[in-house]
């Protein structure tokens, strides 16, 4: 008896979106999956490393390509065909195994101060939510809503927790939180209903660098558990 073939959420052909005169929206399958966001990711490592004339942006999401571009220097079909001879080149791009970030972490205390209630909403102990939180990657699906926030998938379902009920009206730059199935950093000093578990002394968004950024779209991020003394001399080297 033959097995029943399994679904794909890639689609076999993209599918492109008109998005006024000058933007495409190209899909490249269904849902949060890491196989189509791959894709989505190795499409943009192309039109960026073969720039194309005409192309003027591109971005990058969870599913979809946004382009931009200039319709009096490349037609919308032109820019569909190059697109789709550029992803019948790319080969085993697709799988190319992402760049990963370390991210420093201090878990609890000052820095941390929902640790305790994951910890208890999870049944396991605090030392137990701290190694299962940094034990793997994290895939950065998008980048968005603010200067160096990414979208992370990946947060082991045992740590799944419900938001706070009333946000903090300030999240320290750097914070360490888990909201739902999502885990993630504070890039700035925001408002927030996260649970906080830990604080990274780095600075993820340094708007005076030629690379204001740690990581990009793509990436993986690591969370690696430190020491108050050693997140006190990483921020000493992080300050101006």
């Amino acid at each position: 008896m033959t097995a029943p073939m399994t679904a794909t959420p890639l689609y076999d052909r993209p599918r492109f979106r008109h998005c006024g005169d000058c933007a495409v929206l190209v899909e490249y399958g269904e849902g949060i999956d890491l196989s189509v966001n791959r894709k989505v990711h190795a499409m943009a490592r192309a039109l960026r490393g073969q720039p194309v004339v005409g192309i003027q942006t591109v971005v990058p999401a969870y599913r979809t390509l946004a382009i931009v571009y200039d319709p009096l220097a490349i037609p919308l079909k032109g820019l569909e065909g190059r697109i789709l001879a550029l992803e019948a080149e790319l080969g085993a791009d697709v799988l190319a195994p992402p760049r990963t970030v370390d991210i420093p972490v201090c878990y609890g205390g000052a820095f941390g101060p929902d640790l305790e209630f994951v910890a208890a909403h999870s049944g396991l102990a605090p030392e137990e939510v701290i190694h299962i939180h940094s034990r793997d990657p994290y895939p950065i699906y998008a980048v968005g809503f603010a200067p160096g926030f990414c979208y992370l998938g990946g947060l082991d379902p045992r740590l799944h927790t419900p938001r706070l009920p009333t946000p903090r009206t300030r999240v320290a730059a750097g914070s360490v939180g888990i909201a739902e199935a999502q885990t993630g950093v504070y890039p700035a000093d925001s408002p927030g209903g996260w649970r906080l578990i830990g604080r990274t002394p780095l600075n993820l968004f340094n708007p005076l660098k030629s690379d204001p950024f740690l990581y990009q779209a793509g990436d993986q991020i690591r969370f690696v558990p430190t020491s108050p003394a050693d997140y006190d001399r990483i921020r000493s080297l992080e300050d101006p």
